[in-house]
This record gives C-alpha cells, sequence and structure tokens, in this order.
C-alpha cells in the first residue's frame, strides 16, 4: 500500500479488484436491512478467506466490532466513498460500435459514478446522432470539444489497428484516464491511467479451462 502525492491511498490492484465484491454483496445486505455482516459471512458468500477480507479493509481503516461485525450502512458507504463510486466521472466513448453503444446505452454505470457524455466515430451513418441518449461526433471534432469540456476519461472500443492512434489523440487533447477495451496494450506517458479489459483475453481463459475439464 501506498499513497499518491495528495495523500490518497493507494492499494495493491488484487484489492482494488475484490473491493467491488465486496460492495455488491453489503449492497445487497443493506437492501435486506440486514445491519450487520462478520468477514467470516462475507468470505462464505464470495468464497474469499475472511483474514484476506479483514486485511483489505483494514487498507481503509474499517474494522468490525467483536462478534459483531461490520456495520453495513457503514460499510456501503464507507466503500462507495473510497471507490469514488457515489462520485461523478465525466467519460466520452471513442469508437460507437456495438460494444462503444452497448456502454452508451447501459445507464447502470451511472451507479458506479461513470457518466458517458459523448460518443466520437469517423463513420457518417452515426456522427450527428444520439446513441442511449448519449450524443454522437466526429473524431475530427475531438480536440475542439475537449478544449470546452475537458473530460477525464476516455473509453477506447475501436477496432485494434487504430487503438493507439485514437489513444494518443485522447491524450494530446488531455485525456488521463483510458478504458481500453481493444486486445492492444497501448503505450502511455507514465502520468495517464490505463484499465486494461480484454474481452478476448477472458475469452481465452474460459475456452482454456473448458479444455482441461474435458481432457
Amino acid at each position: 500500500m501506498t499513497k499518491s502525492n495528495d495523500n490518497r491511498i493507494i492499494l495493491p490492484e488484487p484489492t482494488i479488484r475484490r473491493l467491488p465484491w465486496y460492495l455488491s454483496y453489503v449492497r445487497m445486505l443493506d437492501h435486506l436491512h440486514v445491519e450487520y455482516v462478520s468477514s467470516t459471512q462475507i468470505s462464505k458468500e464470495l468464497n474469499v478467506q475472511s483474514s484476506q477480507i479483514a486485511k483489505d479493509l483494514s487498507f481503509l481503516n474499517i474494522r468490525g466490532k467483536t462478534r459483531i461485525g461490520y456495520e453495513v450502512k457503514s460499510l456501503v458507504s464507507e466503500l462507495e466513498d473510497f471507490l469514488g463510486f457515489n462520485r461523478h466521472h465525466d467519460a466520452v466513448v471513442i469508437g460507437t460500435g456495438s460494444l462503444g453503444t452497448a456502454l452508451m446505452q447501459d445507464h447502470g454505470l451511472e451507479h458506479y459514478g461513470l457518466n458517458i457524455v459523448a460518443g466520437f466515430d469517423v463513420r457518417d451513418e452515426v456522427i450527428g446522432k444520439q446513441l442511449g441518449g448519449v450524443p454522437v461526433f466526429s473524431i475530427s471534432e475531438l480536440e475542439a470539444w475537449q478544449a470546452k469540456h475537458t473530460i477525464p476519461i476516455a473509453i477506447l472500443t475501436v477496432p485494434v489497428e487504430r487503438a493507439q492512434e485514437c489513444a494518443d489523440l485522447a491524450i494530446a487533447c488531455g485525456v488521463t484516464a483510458l478504458w481500453n477495451f481493444t486486445p492492444y496494450r497501448i503505450k502511455a506517458p507514465e502520468n495517464v491511467v490505463i484499465a486494461n479489459t480484454s474481452i478476448y483475453a477472458h475469452l481465452a481463459i474460459i475456452y482454456n479451462r473448458m479444455q482441461g475439464q474435458t481432457t
């Protein structure tokens, strides 16, 4: 665990990946009006060792009460605040094909703080239209549009051969974080945050594990 220059806690990536699991579970408990939950209970539901859960939450200075556990409402609030899910983060989609359109139409992302405000593409048939209530502009307009709006996050859903080019353009326009859905491992300056979400890599894992089960 480290701290950034503004003293925000920077956690190990495996811990960051587990925290949304915990949040989803305790949100469900909150909806069921459950007041307290123990790390043992969370462990049974999520198949994560209770000691690991306690360690992950201790990074955030969240500690349960002896023989009672964690207060559910407080745990929901603390996790949402740390993960940034209770704050709005504006983003643009670059590449409004089937995947880009699906993300623009997924208003459930707003429950996790992500607000997609515009899409950019090269195809005349979508430029000037709205997808999921989100306007689509020409990629040639990105620089001027970004100069007015200063959106921090760009979601890349372009063909693989355009990935680096579009990433470079977004960064040049002032984007500071890239959510990359392409299978290309884009290169960027160290001060740009990159999260790679490769659907194809996950498919490869599924196929490989399935093959292992049948041999």
